[in-house]
């Protein structure tokens, strides 16, 4: 009987930690959708005040372009690793800096 009951836990828990790691996975998903949206915002505004020339805007649409790709790749097999979260996290930082840049960089559309 005991060990019948330490299957069932040990079902349970598994079950349990896939639950968790499932949840991690669609926040994780949802964090990065939505850092994309706000950087695209970023750039819209920029375009609407001025701060952006056309080739700077056409340069961080493509970047923007790029890293939904690679989202879309790492995606693909269903789950997404730790180190591939990471390297999104990182190509998303990258663009943060460049938008930034561009934005404060003095040029102004003509």
């Amino acid at each position: 009987m005991t060990v019948v009951r330490s299957l069932i836990s040990i079902a349970l828990l598994s079950l349990a930690a896939g639950t968790v790691h499932a949840g991690w996975a669609d926040s994780q998903e949802q964090r990065v959708d939505q850092r994309q949206e706000r950087q695209t915002g970023r750039i819209e505004s920029g375009i609407e005040s001025g701060q952006l020339t056309r080739r700077e805007q056409l340069r961080l649409e493509h970047q923007q372009a790029r890293t939904a790709r690679l989202e879309q790749r790492l995606e693909a097999d269903g789950r997404v690793t730790g180190k591939e979260a990471l390297r999104m996290e990182k190509r998303q930082d990258r663009n943060s800096r460049t938008i930034k840049r561009a934005r404060n960089d003095g040029q102004a559309r003509p």
